[in-house]
């Protein structure tokens, strides 16, 4: 079970070369590098929970990238940086609606007894191992922000 989602994402590198399908195929071989390079400079084997924490810093760099060429008028870059995204999210756990947010984040405060924006580390890190790939973390930060008055 080790490598369950990596060999996933292998499998379907092999698919989309049968089918030919060179946009997607490139997306595939990109998450592939990234999972083989963080495998490279820590010298360990990827677990499922690592190879996502891999694809959640991917998807990160993409919106960051689509937001700049956005606003530089690179509609074309901005298409493509969107379609990784795209095919990236499609090995990410299913996301979290609302409500399930809302009462993971009174829980973590509630167990770290936090009360000010001193204990917001505390909160987060307990939200954290809860919430990896299946949530906004800084859409999360922003709420717990709110909660804890800053």
């Amino acid at each position: 079970m080790a490598d369950d989602l990596k060999s996933k994402i292998q499998d379907d590198v092999k698919s989309a070369m049968r089918a030919r399908d060179r946009e997607r195929l490139n997306a595939l071989r990109l998450i592939c590098a990234a999972i083989k390079q963080k495998e490279v400079d820590d010298r360990i084997d990827l677990d499922d929970k690592a190879v996502i924490a891999v694809l959640e810093k991917m998807i990160k760099q993409r919106r960051d990238s689509i937001e700049q060429y956005e606003k530089a008028g690179r509609d074309e870059l901005a298409a493509r940086e969107a379609f990784e995204v795209e095919v990236i999210q499609g090995y990410m756990p299913a996301a979290m609606d609302d409500a399930e947010v809302e009462a993971l984040i009174d829980a973590a405060v509630k167990s770290t007894g936090a009360s000010s924006m001193k204990d917001m580390g505390k909160v987060m890190g307990a939200l954290k191992a809860k919430m990896q790939g299946r949530a906004d973390m800084g859409a999360v930060g922003a709420q717990v922000k709110a909660r804890l008055g800053g």
